[in-house]
């Protein structure tokens, strides 16, 4: 058994590589093999979309030493800190903040939406991540489409089966850069393994 860290992740490609099917440009490798490494499903092959201008403005706007919104916990706390640290970039999420809280249940309506709308309104916010509620990137959508707010990268895996899909097809409506996975499948971790394959393409 393979018990050194480094050579796990390294043979672990390597075994990705020599089973995906799907043809994939160069470009796109790193982060659409860091989705299959975290969830070991060879669909986000397929599913995985990337704007053409998703990395290069993602990475602009990481060097400038952006803010990232993140719709959940476990994303702030998944991503590469010493990366972020190294671009004075921050993550945050609203999602347990007591304000969030008391106006979700004052206007009856989910803390994603609360949390999204309050990170729509800060201008050093660059980048969103979302990867597990819906309603929170149709927020960003709406915001979006009416000029409220102009995202240099919008990271959109939400997963479920009520809006998940549709709010990433709303999304590609847009002009704002995107990495998608396409219909029901995505999550916090997806979202992790896509912003950290990001931060480590800017290493190299």
């Amino acid at each position: 058994m393979i018990t050194d860290p480094a050579l796990i992740e390294k043979t672990s490609f390597e075994i990705i590589h020599s089973e995906i099917k799907t043809d994939i440009p160069d470009e796109y490798k790193p982060v659409i093999y860091r989705v299959i490494h975290t969830t070991a499903d060879f669909e986000y092959a397929e599913l995985t979309e990337i704007h053409c201008d998703a990395l290069r403005r993602g990475m602009d706007a990481l060097r400038s030493g952006c803010r990232i919104y993140s719709d959940t916990n476990m994303i702030q706390a998944g991503v590469n800190k010493k990366l972020l640290l190294q671009n004075k970039c921050e993550v945050y999420t609203y999602i347990a903040d007591s304000q969030t809280a008391e106006e979700a249940a004052t206007r009856g309506v989910t803390r994603s939406i609360i949390g999204m709308e309050r990170a729509c309104r800060d201008s050093g916010t660059k980048i969103f991540i979302i990867g597990n509620a819906p309603t929170a990137l149709s927020v960003l959508t709406s915001q979006i489409k009416t000029g409220l707010v102009s995202p240099e990268l919008v990271i959109g895996v939400p997963v479920g089966f009520v809006g998940a899909a549709e709010s990433k097809e709303e999304l590609q409506e847009t002009d704002a850069p995107y990495i998608i996975t396409r219909g029901r499948k995505g999550g916090s971790t997806v979202a992790v393994a896509i912003f950290n394959s990001i931060l480590l393409m800017m290493e190299k």
